[in-house]
């Protein structure tokens, strides 16, 4: 049978111009509308808008500080490495990359899938942790591409939370200990401080049931523990563009609060490097640290670790060929039916049953 995996991501916008930046921007409000109270859709539409042409001068500049985001690039490569490493499994498989908020959009793909004759989807969010607005979100999208398009007859299994994957694990922590070998440092130095930074969420959707920030902390901990350290801090890279309380505490309070030498910094979040690791982390959160005397050390993101590609395969193999509406039960993984998605087919690594065989590995 004919697979086809969608492999979907936030996207950035390719040219910081506000042609291309704005309507990015206006997706991505959209998407989280139900933050602020809006009586209409059009007046959902409408405050997107504001907000979009509020934060794009900022970020054109942050674009072009960076020379370009380079998260489509990164996320085309990690398509193109899952379908070869599935294709190495024995299986006739496609990937088509999709983006959230930019081109290709999520429609985009699954008609291309459609018309390429796939027989089977698997929905893959390239987000390590689980979220409302990001995975959640994604695999909605293409539920609802699946509607506008009239492909209702096609199986359609998503794959949501994968951080306790152990080989993503272990790829995350041996890249902190090579910066800390290329660096010179130790942690246990009682100088050199570990902050892991997530992105920040709005806490209307943890108080709405969303798990994320349990997900954060469980990834923080299971890395520090790999490293052989329980003395980390973490803090959250918070958007305030609307008046609403969002998860704490702000990665620059956390950094501002360390005293020694230096800070080793981990974004937790992201399986790409973009704006929120190359501006916010290496410019912003750089420049708060120096200003209390701490050298900053940013963990790079291994999104071109070979072994990612086995990651992401590891996840969509169980569901290649999987039928009926329990968890499958293929490879070694401990799969259960999603709680932050609860919806046919939809399976993950992270349900409340599976949380203290976790907590042990950790």
């Amino acid at each position: 049978m004919k697979l086809g995996v969608i492999v979907l991501n936030f996207g950035e916008p390719a040219s910081p111009t506000e042609e291309s930046v704005i309507p990015f921007l206006e997706r991505i409000f959209l998407t989280n509308a139900g933050l602020e109270e809006r009586h209409s859709p059009e007046e959902a539409r409408r405050r997107s808008r504001e907000l979009a042409e509020r934060r794009a001068p900022g970020l054109i500049e942050e674009y072009k500080s960076i020379g370009g985001s380079p998260l489509n690039e990164q996320a085309l490569a990690q398509a193109r490495a899952v379908e070869e490493e599935l294709r190495g499994r024995g299986h006739d498989v496609t990937a088509y990359p999709a983006m959230q908020f930019t081109d290709p959009l999520v429609e985009d793909a699954v008609r291309q899938a459609r018309d390429d004759g796939m027989e089977r989807l698997v929905g893959l969010p390239v987000y390590p942790l689980c979220g409302p607005s990001t995975t959640v979100a994604a695999l909605d999208d293409v539920e609802e591409a699946l509607d506008t398009l009239g492909w209702t007859n096609v199986p359609f299994r998503g794959v949501t939370g994968w951080h306790r994957h152990p080989l993503y694990l272990e790829l995350r922590a041996d890249a902190v200990r090579h910066l800390l070998e290329r660096d010179g440092l130790e942690l246990s130095d009682p100088g050199t401080h570990l902050l892991f930074s997530a992105h920040g969420t709005p806490m209307k959707y943890i108080r709405e049931g969303s798990r994320y920030q349990v997900y954060v902390e469980e990834t923080c901990r299971a890395m520090a523990r790999a490293l052989g350290t329980d003395d980390y801090v973490i803090g959250y890279q918070n958007h305030t563009n609307r008046g609403i309380e969002w998860t704490e505490p702000d990665v620059e309070e956390a950094v501002r609060a360390l005293e020694g030498q230096s800070v080793v910094v981990v974004p937790v979040s992201f399986m790409h490097e973009q704006s929120e690791t190359l501006v916010e982390l290496d410019e912003d959160l750089k420049e708060e640290a120096e200003a209390v005397g701490l050298s900053f050390h940013r963990v790079p993101v291994p999104h071109d670790d070979p072994r990612f590609a086995s990651v992401l395969a590891d996840l969509v193999e169980p569901l290649a060929a999987h039928e009926g509406d329990g968890p499958p039960r293929a490879g070694v993984l401990e799969w259960g039916s999603c709680i932050c998605r609860p919806r046919p087919g939809t399976y993950c690594l992270n349900t409340p049953a599976l949380e203290g065989a976790a907590r042990t590995s950790d």
